[in-house]
């Protein structure tokens, strides 16, 4: 059967390396029962997850693609749709881990709704722009960004390996870098939530001031410890810094 084209609205990058596919695949614990691997395409990672101790469900808004793996996969759960779009907590009654070669004009989106549904999708592997990956998975410093904080407050991330441009068909312009999250321990921030996001968006907003300029909206108290924080930016916080900052804000707020 021929190959499905790939289609630049749907910023799809078909991989054509089998041993690359694997190693992505060999990536995830397998301790969820339920995998949802997201724009599977033609398959190439879904040829290794059928091999696996995993009940395994395909996500693809591509007809052609859908098309496709209907023939070569007919006993394979295939939900015709965007996975943005799903409603995770009525689909799934127990965690699930995701898996993709995601498309890179979505891949922040899908981090977001993991991040959304963190008590749901407990496990997320998958291929991005590598500058993408490196920002998700960097603990400090200028690669950092908002999805990162988040991301790290509720997941332990680890960057897997980095994939070269001619190794998918078309190559993208750029390399691609495999990460890999797992939900950690915390349950809950020891702070605000809601004013948790509202302070770390506001910190990388204004990335270039120091965090006295970037927060003066919140009224932080000042304290020996909140005064060296604000000296810095917010590429340099971990989260525990930020939970700092909001709990400043909170009690600020509540007098």
């Amino acid at each position: 059967m021929r190959r499905v084209k790939a289609k630049k609205h749907l910023g799809q990058h078909f991989l054509n390396d089998y041993s690359i596919a694997e190693d992505i695949v060999s990536q995830l614990e397998y301790k969820n029962k339920t995998t949802l691997e997201i724009g599977p395409g033609m398959g190439v990672l879904t040829q290794f997850l059928t091999n696996r101790d995993t009940n395994l469900e395909v996500v693809e808004l591509d007809r052609e693609s859908v098309f496709y793996l209907r023939l070569n996969y007919p006993k394979l759960k295939i939900i015709e749709g965007d996975f943005l779009q799903l409603d995770i907590d009525e689909l799934y009654q127990e965690p699930i881990s995701l898996i993709g070669n995601f498309p890179y004009n979505i891949s922040s989106q899908i981090l977001f709704k993991a991040f959304e549904n963190r008590n749901k999708i407990t496990e997320v592997v998958g291929m991005f722009q590598k500058e993408v990956a490196e920002r998700i998975a960097s603990v400090k410093g200028k690669k950092k960004g908002i999805l990162s904080v988040l991301l790290q407050a509720f997941y332990n991330i680890e960057y897997c390996f980095t994939v070269e441009q001619h190794v998918f068909t078309p190559p993208p312009k750029v390399k691609s870098g495999v990460i890999k999250l797992v939900r950690n321990d915390r349950k809950k921030l020891d702070c605000d939530e809601k004013l948790f996001i509202q302070i770390v968006k506001a910190g990388y907003n204004q990335r270039r001031k120091t965090l006295r300029n970037a927060l003066k909206a919140f009224n932080l108290e000042s304290d020996t410890q909140i005064d060296l924080l604000l000296k810095r930016r917010a590429e340099e916080l971990a989260v525990e810094d930020f939970t700092i900052l909001t709990n400043n804000a909170e009690k600020g707020r509540n007098k």
